[in-house]
């Protein structure tokens, strides 16, 4: 077995980190690689691939958006982890360079955080972004699209009884 095989049994929520490059052109990418890093200050973590065009404006940028998407947002996963290159023309964001970490992906996800970037890394085919969060916004209730045994799935339902709902 290899690291693919053991991470596709791994199941993960998936975001879309979107940036802007210095002529306030919208970037961003699929992503599952994101976590918190720590609370105080409150730090996520997030590998983006080398050579990337939404890497590179991120580093230009010096800030990015964390989108976590919805379950029903497999198409945009889909659309942003593809070599589409109009793909912000496709889906609903909102948001400007001069104001914003990166865009929000409006109808998408259920929630964003802008995020400073303070710190990163290469390691390997990949670069590790350490980001300060500076604002997180929930846009509806929670119900991610998660990623894992090479295939996209909602979140399964729960008994609203036992969680306290």
């Amino acid at each position: 077995m290899d690291i693919t095989s053991l991470m596709a049994g791994f199941p993960t929520g998936v975001a879309v980190i979107t940036t802007f490059a210095r002529d306030g052109t919208p970037w961003g990418m699929t992503c599952s690689s994101l976590c918190s890093v720590t609370l105080e200050p409150p730090t996520l973590l997030v590998c983006l691939r080398r050579g990337s065009p939404t890497l590179r404006s991120v580093l230009e940028h010096r800030a990015f958006s964390v989108n976590l998407l919805a379950e029903q947002a497999r198409s945009t996963a889909e659309l942003f982890s593809s070599g589409e290159p109009r793909r912000f023309d496709r889906v609903p964001w909102v948001g400007s360079a001069e104001q914003d970490a990166g865009p929000h992906l409006v109808d998408c996800a259920h929630s964003f955080a802008d995020c400073e970037l303070i710190a990163d890394r290469e390691v390997g085919t990949h670069q590790v972004l350490f980001g300060r969060v500076l604002d997180v916004r929930r846009l509806r209730e929670p119900r991610p699209l998660l990623y894992g045994l090479r295939t996209y799935a909602g979140w399964p339902g729960r008994d609203r009884a036992s969680a306290g709902v």
